[in-house]
């Protein structure tokens, strides 16, 4: 961890859709460099946690930080007032996702689609930004593909495409949204192998997620929730290997 302060900080968070609560009183953070895994049943409110964080969600009650910024916010004394869509544009910008489905542009090449966030969101010349589109999709294994369209893709090397996608941005948080789980068996590994590369990079990194040997081996932090709150959090060996709550281990039982 290079700093004590956390990236991303949670207090209180509340999030209701209509009569049912999704969110009860999640407290959370996540420090700089740090890979932290959420896992649960669906339902259990991860994914709505995820999109909170970047503000695709208003929360309806306490607070959500990344990088001592309040996203979607601004805040004048004791009160939060909502910032217009191209100021919260801005500020998302830090904070790269990557969904369950790859949204990759159907018209555009995979350079085309890595390039476009950085010309027209971070301002960048276009050659500038092919430049970093080309070796991002070097990065991802994809160097040979830049002039492909999303048709002519595999699902693995779509999401792959969209995770190059999210780090043209220069992103100080990455989210993941069960990135694995719209892609045949066969293909995940090749997404996963990206993932633990940029966690070995240092990338401060919440992950939804189902594939179990991945928290176990790449987070530093599993989180356990249902039913909206969080259940039980600690290492993987703690939380994966010696679940303390009842809920944890027939969660574990069940997917094991």
């Amino acid at each position: 961890m290079s700093s004590a302060t956390p990236l991303m900080i949670g207090r209180k968070v509340e999030k209701s859709f209509g009569t049912v609560k999704v969110l009860r009183s999640v407290d959370i953070e996540v420090h700089r460099g740090e890979v932290v895994c959420l896992l649960g049943p669906s339902g259990s409110g991860k994914s709505t946690l995820l999109r909170c964080i970047n503000h695709l969600e208003t929360i309806d009650g306490g607070l959500l930080e990344v990088d001592g910024h309040f996203i979607g916010y601004r805040r004048e004394g004791s009160h939060l007032h909502e910032l217009s869509n191209k100021m919260t544009a801005q500020q998302r910008a830090g904070i790269g996702m990557v969904f369950q489905r790859f949204n990759l542009f159907p018209h555009m090449t995979a350079l085309e689609n890595v390039a476009l966030g950085p010309k027209v969101v971070l301002g960048q010349k276009t050659s500038e930004a092919r430049q970093l589109a080309a070796e991002l999709l070097d990065r991802v294994g994809l160097g040979h593909k830049v002039d492909a369209y999303p048709s002519h893709l595999s699902g693995g090397q779509q999401q792959r495409v969209a995770i190059a996608r999210a780090l043209a941005m220069k992103p100080k948080l990455m989210l993941f949204d069960e990135p694995t789980s719209a892609l045949d068996p066969e293909l995940v590994g090749e997404v996963l192998e990206v993932m633990r590369d940029l966690a070995r990079s240092g990338m401060t990194m919440i992950v939804v997620t189902h594939e179990m040997s991945f928290a176990r081996s790449v987070a530093d932090r599993v989180v356990f929730m249902d039913g909206g709150y969080i259940v039980e959090e600690g290492s993987p060996d703690q939380v994966l290997g010696a679940p303390q709550h009842e809920r944890t281990k027939a969660f574990l039982n069940a997917v094991n």
